[in-house]
């Protein structure tokens, strides 16, 4: 029984999976889009989503832990310079996952994972704000 095991194990060894995330992760946040097999766009989506927040807390103990998991410096430079100042306003939900089509060869469901382009971000904090209203004073008899 698997009760309480988090995460999904792909078919493969400790080793090759735990690479293969963090090689998926890497390539998501230098091209901010990447075309997988749906099972496992989801599991790179909580490691994408747990390093965007390291990288908006931004400190160096952050910067350490998140090149721990990226493997290339100029991609964590991207995380922290350019990616966590444009989801500052935003508490998670960084990526979306996009079902695409079925692979040829073996039928496998593919999906596209990308990171939310900045005019979705800006229009979905636009329709987010509702104008205020205004309190009026109730009279007392």
């Amino acid at each position: 029984m698997r009760h309480r095991k988090a995460g999904r194990k792909l078919n493969r060894t400790t080793s090759h999976r735990l690479m293969m995330l963090r090689n998926m992760v890497t390539s998501l946040l230098e091209h901010e889009q990447i075309e997988t097999t749906e099972v496992k766009a989801k599991e790179v989506r909580s490691l994408a989503e747990r390093l965007i927040t390291l990288g908006k807390r931004g400190d160096l103990h952050a910067r350490r832990q998140a090149l721990s998991i990226i493997n290339s410096k100029k991609v964590a430079h991207k995380l922290f310079d350019e990616l966590a100042p444009r989801f500052a306003g935003r508490n998670g939900g960084y990526t979306h996952i996009f079902k695409t089509r079925n692979r040829p060869g073996d039928g496998a469901a593919l999906a596209i994972i990308e990171l939310i382009p900045p005019e979705v971000q800006e229009a979905k904090e636009k329709a987010g704000k509702k104008p205020a209203k205004k309190k009026t004073a109730q009279k007392k008899s």
